[in-house]
């Protein structure tokens, strides 16, 4: 299939994104229409695979039977949860694990932590990809723990933010399958495109203290996560393929039955076990010659990440409303952003493209284990 199609427009990313609304009480509130979230279409341009038949489930008649509780701890489920995963694992979620889940993030939020992704970007994914759309699923771990990074999606970061090492590895992995990928501009690391087209990039954590590598860890995610992973399973019959980088992401993909998905297992694409094996093990050829065996030849996935930018802005003021860096909300702000001596001599987005020097929060330990790991497909 042709690597290259339309590149999406970041305006259809920023439809897909609910309102930003970062006070605590966006996960309380009453639930508002949210057509963004009702929509399952996608760009006609991209084939999908056959759709996942439809699930008999009464929105209503389910929130009429939460107690007042559950409906304030699942806001932020019932207003940004796509439509088609709503349907799926809305028994889940009223669940004792994932209610405690749920009383623990409003606790952090409580205390004045800060917590990424923003509340609104927690599920992005599902809207992005929903179900009936899924042909590929890449398993991260933590999401990003920097101002800035995590927006939802595994390994993708907004711009201004480079694109993290390990992104960088991918990169250069779809570079030797396909010699005409063309990565995001500017070093970027949006992975939007990807996601629209089918590929489901779930962490295995949703979200994370701010400058803290897996602080929600160990509090219900797991769990919850694992449910998507075995929804797909089961749901996309015709099969899917699942991409697992790491030990970690392997293990999740244990019970996955074989004989109706397509599981490919490598070292992640970390600096620290890259070189034993990530960037020859040709996982995105292997996985479009796999979907398009099974759906015809445009059930394989486009690659490409030739992705229109945001128009620059003039002054850090105007920051503040520009895609992709709504969290930052003073010039004071900016310290966390970048390596500058002096923040007051900041005048302009120019200038913090150019000194912008931010950790790349990975979490290293999702490779640890591979230290001792063969590459395996």
């Amino acid at each position: 299939m042709p690597l290259k199609r339309k590149a999406v427009d970041l305006a259809a990313d920023a439809a897909k994104k609910p309102k930003a609304n970062g006070a605590i009480t966006s996960f309380f509130t009453q639930p508002k229409p949210n057509p963004s979230t009702s929509s399952t279409s996608t760009n006609p341009s991209q084939p999908t695979a056959p759709e996942t038949k439809a699930t008999s489930f009464d929105k209503a008649a389910w929130l009429a039977k939460l107690t007042p509780e559950h409906r304030d701890l699942l806001q932020l489920e019932i207003e940004t949860l796509h439509e088609t995963w709503l349907a799926a694992l809305h028994t889940e979620l009223t669940t004792p694990d994932f209610l405690t889940l749920k009383r623990f993030l409003q606790s952090e939020l409580a205390a004045g932590k800060k917590v990424f992704p923003p509340p609104e970007d927690i599920y992005s994914w599902s809207r992005h990809t929903p179900l009936p759309t899924v042909k590929a699923v890449i398993l991260g771990q933590d999401p990003y723990h920097n101002l800035n990074q995590a927006h939802g999606l595994c390994f993708s970061v907004r711009a201004p933010t480079p694109a993290p090492p390990s992104l960088k590895n991918i990169y250069t992995a779809i570079k030797k399958d396909y010699p005409s990928f063309t990565p995001p501009p500017k070093n970027g690391g949006l992975l939007t495109p990807w996601a629209d087209r089918g590929v489901l990039l779930l962490n295995t954590c949703l979200t994370v203290r701010a400058h803290e590598a897996n602080s929600h860890s160990n509090k219900g995610w797991e769990k919850f996560t694992q449910k998507v992973i075995d929804t797909v399973a089961a749901k996309r019959t015709r099969g899917v393929v699942f991409l697992a980088w790491g030990s970690p992401a392997q293990k999740r993909c244990v019970k996955i039955n074989g004989a109706k998905h397509l599981v490919l297992k490598s070292v992640h694409p970390s600096p620290l076990s890259a070189a034993r094996g990530w960037f020859e093990c040709g996982h995105f050829r292997k996985a479009n010659e796999w979907l398009e065996g099974r759906y015809g030849g445009e059930g394989g996935i486009d690659w490409d990440l030739d992705v229109k930018e945001v128009k620059e802005v003039k002054d850090v003021e105007s920051v503040k409303g520009v895609k992709g860096i709504e969290s930052v909300e003073s010039v004071e702000e900016v310290k966390d952003v970048k390596d500058v001596k002096d923040v007051e001599d900041v005048k302009d987005v120019k200038d913090m493209k150019d000194m912008l020097d931010v950790k790349d929060g990975e979490n290293v330990n999702d490779v640890e284990s591979d230290k001792a790991e063969e590459v395996s497909v």
